[in-house]
């Protein structure tokens, strides 16, 4: 005959690995469904990093042309492209808003670099090269209308 002890021990230990499976098939359909949700996610960053890759590649700057070679008149600033870069009057633009207590209008840095800012004609050029150096990465300008330098 069993021992009535022996057997109550096996079900004891039955009811234990059962409940242990119960656990590890839960965790098991857990790690499952986060492996999808990784892969749907790996995917996703994948299509975005393509499409971020062929905007700036169709965004890319247009060289100019000057004496038959390709030239960039006022280049993006990246790593390793020098303030040096910048052709004169960008320099001193560049110049008159670093000099600035904090960021400056247009008026300004027309005062600053010797433009006759009482006539419009000659200050909305300058607003134009502001902007340019702000859509090259040189400058920031701010919401309301103030040019600042990058940090």
């Amino acid at each position: 005959m069993l021992d009535p002890e022996l057997l109550e021990r096996i079900t004891a230990r039955r009811a234990e690995l059962d409940e242990l499976e119960e656990q590890l098939a839960k965790q098991l359909t857990e790690i499952r469904v986060e492996r999808d949700e990784l892969a749907v996610a790996e995917r996703v960053l994948e299509r975005v990093s393509e499409q971020l890759a062929q905007e700036r590649a169709e965004t890319a700057p247009v060289p100019g042309h000057v004496g038959g070679q390709a030239v960039m008149m006022l280049p993006h600033r990246a790593a390793g492209v020098e303030e040096t870069a910048l052709p004169p009057d960008y320099q001193r633009i560049l110049a008159a808003v670093r000099q600035a207590a904090g960021p400056v209008m247009a008026r300004q840095v027309g005062e600053t670099v010797g433009v006759d800012v009482s006539v419009r004609a000659k200050l909305e050029p300058l607003r134009g090269r502001l902007i340019r150096m702000v859509d090259r990465g040189w400058l920031r300008k701010l919401p309301d209308g103030r040019f600042t330098t990058r940090l």
